[in-house]
């Protein structure tokens, strides 16, 4: 409680902060905070580093205090993390195949989730600093930036596809797009730019969520401070939950399309019979 009413005293502050300048400050790019060897450093950058250092300590921790006869945090942790790789392997028909990609997908949830959770942490957002005469936030939630949304998407996209060359073939892949003859064609085109369709859709779909959101509640913040923030923020937490989730599934189910033969049934088809 005494996080989620500092948390509610930031956004407030942010709010009143806004009404004293004149306006809500919203910002579609990331902002820059600094500068190594020349190269921008921006807070949603700075964030990012933030959760793969949580990442780091909570693993070490973890792993530290891992035991043959598991407490009660340790065997919750088995048990979803169990669920987890029993549902990937039922997905891909194939043990073998969900420890292969078992830690990729968990990873991009985990990195996902936490960092949309992070957002509301006392904190971001409020603590600020001055780069060449510009003030910005030092934290900022890490997909509210288009950049880290399309860099998770060209990951999960070069996964997918080379996953889908690996496991059928690079010849025997690349011939469900371009299958020369007849109605083959036409789907073939249409199969493509659906693979090309997917980095704009998956990047601009948790880009746009998350975004909204940070938007909606700066509003909310800006009007009607201490009462309508809060409950807006657990509909936020939701939502970053819904969306890592609905990511890391996208990239499962499209890891099973990649990794199918799309020719099988035809060569089953055509097989003689025994």
């Amino acid at each position: 409680m005494e996080g989620a009413e500092t948390a509610t005293h930031d956004i407030a502050t942010a709010g009143a902060e806004a009404a004293h300048q004149g306006g809500i400050h919203v910002a579609l790019a990331a902002e820059k905070v600094g500068s190594l060897w020349g190269l921008p450093i921006t807070n949603t950058l700075v964030m990012s580093w933030t959760v793969m250092l949580l990442f780091v300590v909570v693993a070490f921790f973890v792993r530290r205090n891992l035991a043959m006869i598991p407490g009660r945090l340790q065997t919750a942790l088995e048990l979803v993390f169990g669920f987890a790789y029993d549902y990937i392997a039922d997905v891909l028909g194939s043990r073998d195949l969900a420890r292969r990609f078992f830690p990729l997908l968990v990873t991009t949830f985990l990195f996902i989730w936490i960092a949309n959770a992070l957002e509301f942490t006392p904190g971001i957002g409020s603590i600020t600093v001055t780069h060449e005469g510009e003030t910005a936030p030092l934290l900022r939630s890490v997909n509210t930036d288009l950049n880290m949304t399309l860099a998770l998407t060209l990951i999960a996209v070069l996964v997918i596809e080379v996953s889908g060359m690996v496991s059928v073939g690079v010849l025997r892949y690349w011939r469900k797009f371009f299958n020369l003859g007849g109605v083959h064609t036409v789907v073939g085109l249409i199969e493509f730019i659906g693979e090309v369709a997917r980095v704009i859709s998956f990047s601009f779909r948790l880009f746009g969520n998350i975004f909204a959101g940070e938007v909606l509640i700066a509003v909310v913040a800006f009007f009607v401070p201490y009462i309508l923030p809060v409950p807006l923020m657990a509909f936020e937490m939701f939502v970053g939950v819904v969306q890592a989730a609905i990511f890391t599934l996208l990239m499962l189910f499209f890891i099973k399309m990649a990794i199918t033969d799309p020719h099988a049934e035809e060569h089953a088809e055509h097989a003689p019979a025994h």
